[in-house]
């Protein structure tokens, strides 16, 4: 029994989840006991050996009015809930235009009802609600296109990989943002 708990609690720690969280289906709990309103999530992606790995706070709609109203326009947004969105990779990237070495970062958005800019920040550990602007590695503009429906959860995930590509996609409400990725 003891080997099982310590097999738990290791994995738990390098999927960035509790065992509890993972014994309960993946559900996170709050020191309340509630399940947490935007639990962190995962996403990666291996491109060609380069790891690329994303965490992020996951809110939900819970009928508010998302994009121009609790994401607001023409201001940088943390991309999700919490914790600022960190993003790690094992090799060098090409996120949209811009050059990533490897190394971990901060990602925000800067949405507009038109255009949105990824932003790849240096500056990491920080509460979402904090932006270094002095340590941006950079900015790219994203492309944007409709949600066929609207999706409760935001999401952040990797879709079209394809040996060393892929695309950064950015999803909630009615609104899909993505940046195409490749492995340098």
């Amino acid at each position: 029994m003891k080997k099982f708990v310590l097999a738990a609690v290791i994995g738990a720690g390098c999927c960035g989840m509790t065992a509890a969280a993972q014994a309960m289906g993946g559900m996170q709990m709050g020191q309340d006991g509630k399940p947490l309103p935007s639990p962190r999530k995962m996403a990666d992606v291996d491109l060609k050996g380069t790891k690329v790995m994303i965490s992020y706070g996951a809110p939900s709609v819970r009928g508010r009015k998302i994009m121009g109203g609790l994401v607001p326009y023409s201001t940088w947004w943390r991309t999700g809930a919490n914790e600022a969105t960190s993003f790690e990779t094992t090799g060098n990237l090409k996120v949209g235009t811009l050059d990533v070495p490897a190394g971990k970062y901060t990602l925000v958005t800067l949405p507009t009802a038109g255009t949105w800019q990824l932003v790849v920040c240096k500056h990491t550990g920080q509460w979402g609600t904090e932006r270094f602007e002095k340590d941006d590695l950079g900015k790219t503009v994203m492309m944007k296109v409709a949600l066929p429906s609207s999706q409760e959860v935001m999401s952040i995930g990797f879709e079209k990989a394809m040996g060393g590509k892929t695309q950064l996609h950015v999803k909630w409400a009615t609104t899909d943002v993505f940046v195409p990725v490749s492995a340098m």
